[in-house]
């Protein structure tokens, strides 16, 4: 998938796209016809550099249920002769989650939808989970035929199938299924789920890696050969170490820290970090400059791990540096250092947006330290990165930062951020904006009666219009 083209963030597109709460409102002001045409072109264009953990989908079907939308625009995007070969979840996956919260607020359109694409899209897997949490005992008994029709009765397809009924998100669909009347539905789900199982009793059956009575030097060779493999052992091969290592071997395992092969060397490197060895550290500052990328990245890795006084001390030393070893002492300083560090941290974040903008991924440390250690003067850099990140996790982690450093963020983006995409921020919201502000009070009400809201939001919302709270 490639990087979305986001809009900038003074137009209506843009604030959508980046799932501000700013959105919706201006969404709301603006021509309805402009309105939905900025609203279709997000949902049909995921704008989220990580789908996997940033929300926009409930964000986008309240939008549609405040302007009336139709879905026709939706349903064109997913029967588009496309969906027959650009099979990625990233094309229709924004759109299915949409519908099946439209479906939850009683869209019988999108539910309809929703069992049409299950029936013959591509992406009908998350279509199907997205029907498992909505739609009655009969509407997914009836998907039955059309879903097994999708696996020939082979033994590619049994096999096809019995992966699928394994890798099921929500396995609701799939019990009805199984106790199903009709005998040709029931008797191939429960032989594809008792397939399933065998397979897992397999795989169970035929571990790889370490073994018990592994040498030190067996896990590294172990963590080697993984690497010239391509892929990357360190991790659990620090954790193996901690299991076979005994005293007599850390010289050998500072050794491997000092001149070993990449593999084993930063498998020895998370060891000792790990331990606090009082080597660690100078072995990690050589190992971050070598050749090596995979080496000078899990010994920058193995240092953001370790706790205690001598890492943040020597973080002090080294975050000016200019390379990955000084960025990861900024955020080593942000996350656990103390009142004399802030103006080392202040600077590292004007100096991340500064070189690398708003979008940054060492800014994500940074602005939790900036809010964590109380840094007043950094608001004026927070509110920009919350005005121009492309990224709603960022944008949440700098309302909270604002929330703690900002005087004038309840009165301010408080206000916004309560119809913002990520629910963290609309919980922080509604633990802080202004209530004095009659959109927040109506605000308020709605999250706390609105059944798609999280609890968390919701628990914020009630602290502050409960029997015990001020009035609103």
């Amino acid at each position: 998938m490639f990087d979305p083209v986001i809009a900038p963030s003074g137009t209506l597109l843009g604030l959508l796209q980046r799932g501000r709460g700013d959105g919706t409102l201006h969404a709301l002001a603006a021509p309805r016809a402009e309105a939905l045409t900025a609203l279709n072109h997000c949902v049909m264009n995921d704008p989220r550099h990580d789908w996997q953990v940033e929300n926009r989908s409930l964000y986008y079907a309240r939008l549609y249920l405040d302007l009336h939308g139709d879905l026709e625009a939706l349903e064109h995007h997913l029967f588009r002769v496309e969906d027959q070969f650009d099979t990625e979840e990233s094309r229709t996956g924004l759109s299915l989650a949409v519908l099946g919260h439209l479906a939850s607020y009683g869209r019988d359109d999108a539910l309809a939808l929703l069992r049409r694409y299950a029936a013959s899209g591509s992406n009908w897997t998350w279509a199907l989970d997205e029907l498992a949490l909505r739609d009655d005992d009969a509407g997914l008994r009836s998907l039955a035929p059309r879903i097994l029709a999708r696996f020939p009765t082979t033994a590619e397809g049994d096999a096809e199938l019995a992966a699928a009924l394994r890798n099921a998100f929500e396995p609701r669909p799939w019990r009805l299924w199984a106790d199903d009347p009709r005998e040709t539905v029931a008797a191939r789900v429960r032989t594809a789920r008792e397939q399933g199982s065998f397979d897992r009793w397999q795989q169970q059956m035929r571990p790889t890696g370490p073994r018990p009575g592994w040498s030190v030097q067996a896990v590294f060779e172990w963590a080697q050969d993984g690497l010239e493999r391509g892929t990357t052992l360190h991790v659990p091969a620090a954790r193996c170490l901690t299991a076979v290592a005994g005293p007599d071997d850390r010289a050998a395992i500072v050794e491997a820290g000092r001149s070993a092969p990449a593999g084993a060397r930063s498998a020895a490197l998370h060891y000792l970090a790990e331990a606090r060895d009082p080597a660690v550290l100078d072995l990690i500052e050589a190992a971050a400059t070598d050749p090596s990328e995979s080496l000078a990245e899990a010994a920058v890795a193995a240092f953001e791990r370790m706790c205690g006084d001598a890492a943040v001390d020597r973080a002090r030393g080294w975050v000016h540096r200019p390379d990955a070893l000084g960025a990861s002492a900024a955020g080593v300083l942000a996350s656990r250092g103390g009142a004399q560090d802030s103006q080392l941290v202040l600077g590292a974040l004007r100096e991340a947006v500064r070189s690398d903008g708003p979008d940054a991924p060492r800014l994500w440390t940074l602005v939790d330290g900036t809010g964590r250690l109380g840094i007043g003067c950094a608001a004026p850099v927070l509110r920009h990165v919350y005005r121009e990140t492309a990224s709603s996790q960022l944008r949440g982690r700098t309302a909270r930062a604002l929330a703690a450093t900002d005087p004038s963020y309840p009165t301010g983006f408080a206000v916004e951020c309560l119809w913002d995409c990520e629910e963290t921020t609309r919980e922080v919201a509604a633990l802080h904006a202004e209530t004095g502000d009659v959109r927040v009070a109506d605000r308020l009400r709605r999250l706390a009666a609105d059944p798609a809201e999280e609890a968390e939001v919701q628990t914020a919302v009630r602290s502050r219009i409960g029997p015990d709270a001020p009035a609103v």
